[in-house]
């Protein structure tokens, strides 16, 4: 294949790329986008089989291919893919999320080794590339592994506070760089009479940014990690950018640099959102101190209320928003939620959802259980769009919602959430809370909106009471 017709089609698949991300902007495309950048990857990963004629090559013996090993591995890798997307529920994708993104970051960390290993080295650009490579994917992957491990409860389940945490990653990060420029600017002839530096600097430098990862990753909260996925999203993706220069392949800088660069917009958004810096995320450990109930003032006990009653109060209602939230995940609730829904259209009330950026436990969470469950994309509001309109609800219905939905956000600057833009539910005229008990949410902060005059509790599985609440519609 002549290099004409390889650029020509590199061209091809990076336009896949830009228009798939596009697409996925939204969420009524965003099905097509993971089509079109779909067909860009298979087009980028034939043309680079073509490329390298790795698909021209053959021998007798099969082992001698390399076409062969790379079958296995799309086999192997497509059998592990098709078990986990049966085997994972929604509830757990944000840690499956999160282990992709070590994933990525990982892979990019062995291309640059393989690289080390097979090619000498080029020029300091080219070196250079390979050792940052090296760095960001392995922050990348040791990160990811930490952040599944807080999400889904079988690692790292305590949040654990490093003493002079910045000093310490400042020196590892030292250590590392020390490390590229060992391999990337000296030789056998360097002025320290080392003879393998090359090597020592490759292996100083992958160690130290595996443990940076650890240690940047490790004392940040659980409630946080929705904005720790999109940078550590972010830096998986500029590892490939790095690695495309590092092996000389337009197609991996391209498409290593869209998902950095989304990446990192996401991540500012959702710093926005929560009203956090982009510093204190690499700097700060989040959701530090917790607010104890009775703070304040005695601590007063939730109104609770029967379904029966509740249906009541709905039933004359005109306009309801239901506010989503990690316990609606847990229950797997929203084809529930999607019922009634419809039985509150069917008579005659207006049904928003009011969806926080960061609710759930990674951006666009709720979206992606609501879209499951066939609801219009056009009630699928944003808070800032319900917001202004709150005051006028009839009935807000928060399932399994807490810390984006908490007042002293708003009224208590004593709050570790004070000062993260919140859903204003409790301007609602009543409240419904579902909620399985009288816990705190992820962040462990008290949510005084359960102890409003205008909000009720209504205790138990939020796809049972919820049910529940359609079968008193029905009858």
């Amino acid at each position: 294949m002549s290099d004409i017709v390889i650029k020509i089609l590199y061209m091809v698949s990076c336009i896949f790329f830009i228009r798939g991300i596009k697409l996925l902007g939204k969420t009524d495309t965003a099905r097509k986008g993971n089509l079109y950048s779909s067909i860009g990857m298979l087009i980028a990963c034939v043309t680079v089989l073509c490329e390298k004629q790795v698909l021209g090559s053959w021998s007798a013996n099969p082992l001698e291919n390399g076409y062969v090993y790379i079958a296995a591995a799309i086999v192997i890798g497509s059998v592990i893919g098709i078990f986990w997307s049966k085997k994972v529920e929604m509830t757990g994708m944000p840690q499956l999320v999160a282990l992709f993104n070590g994933f990525g970051g990982l892979s990019s960390l062995l291309v640059a080794i393989a690289q080390y290993v097979c090619q000498p080295k080029g020029d300091y650009f080219t070196a250079a590339s390979l050792g940052l490579t090296i760095a960001i994917g392995a922050v990348a992957f040791t990160g990811s592994v930490v952040a599944w491990g807080k999400l889904s409860g079988k690692a790292f389940k305590k949040n654990v506070a490093i003493p002079f945490k910045n000093a310490l990653n400042a020196i590892i990060c030292i250590i590392g760089f020390l490390g590229i420029v060992a391999y990337a600017f000296f030789t056998a002839n360097n002025p320290f009479g080392l003879s393998n530096i090359e090597f020592i600097g490759i292996v100083v430098s992958t160690a130290a940014f595996l443990l940076l990862g650890f240690t940047m990753v490790i004392p940040i909260g659980g409630g946080d990690m929705p904005v720790i996925i999109s940078f550590l999203n972010a830096l998986s993706g500029l590892a490939a950018a790095f690695a495309g220069f590092a092996i000389n392949n337009t197609v991996l800088v391209v498409s290593g640099c869209l998902v950095g660069a989304s990446g990192l917009i996401l991540t500012l958004i959702m710093c926005k959102a929560m009203n956090r810096k982009f510093s204190n995320l690499l700097f700060k450990s989040f959701g530090g101190s917790k607010k104890k109930a009775g703070a304040n003032g005695p601590a007063k006990e939730p109104k609770a209320i029967s379904v029966e009653d509740a249906y009541v109060i709905l039933e004359a209602a005109k306009n309801v928003v239901i506010v989503p939230g990690y316990g609606m995940a847990v229950a797997q609730a929203q084809h529930a939620v999607k019922e009634l829904c419809d039985k509150l259209e069917a008579n005659g009330a207006e049904v928003n959802f009011a969806i926080h950026p960061v609710a759930g436990r990674m951006p666009g969470h709720m979206n992606v259980l609501l879209a499951e469950a066939n609801v219009p994309y056009e009630q699928l509001k944003t808070s800032d769009e319900m917001n202004p309109q709150m005051s006028n609800v009839d009935v807000a219905i928060i399932i399994g919602a807490n810390d984006v939905v908490n007042p002293d956000a708003i009224h208590d600057q004593s709050s570790p959430l004070y000062g993260m833009p919140i859903v204003n539910a409790h301007e609602a005229k009543t409240v419904f809370v579902l909620k399985r008990g009288k816990g705190t949410g992820f962040s462990g902060v008290e949510n005084p909106l359960f102890t409003n005059d205008n909000t009720v509790m209504i205790y138990g599985d939020a796809k049972s009471t919820v049910s529940q609440l359609v079968s008193e519609f029905n009858s």
